[in-house]
């Protein structure tokens, strides 16, 4: 399978694994959602990993895979927040415990530029 047909599965497979993670454990997630929110927490985390299942079909179809790759980029930006709220309320956890919620915010940015590769990749085959 050439390497440009693996990426756009691989983050399929990232964002399945996400949105099936909400399901099964949806505790953590819950306490990531910002309080300024409204609602309940597990609503928001259930929407968010029904939107990271529908998203990682959407990247999987080279039909679909343009569109469905440009929403992803702009999910990765909008849970941004989340990460953000894990980081403010982990401040005071262990050492890895704390690092590990830093080192998400920085993640974004790659994914956000991934998901836009995978969209340009699959214009370009258009």
């Amino acid at each position: 399978m050439p390497r440009s047909e693996r990426s756009p599965l691989l983050l399929a497979g990232l964002l399945a694994v996400a949105g099936v993670a909400h399901f099964t454990s949806p505790r953590r997630f819950d306490a990531t959602i910002p309080r300024a929110l409204p609602g309940s927490p597990r609503t928001w985390t259930s929407a968010s990993g029904a939107v990271e299942l529908a998203l990682a079909a959407g990247v999987a179809l080279p039909r679909t895979r343009s569109a469905t790759a440009k929403a992803a980029a702009a999910f990765f930006v909008g849970v941004f927040p989340a990460n953000v709220q894990m980081a403010v309320d982990w401040r005071h956890r262990p050492a890895p415990l704390r690092a590990a919620a830093l080192a998400r915010l920085p993640l974004q940015v790659p994914l956000v530029l991934w998901a836009r590769g995978i969209a340009r990749g699959a214009e370009g085959r258009a």
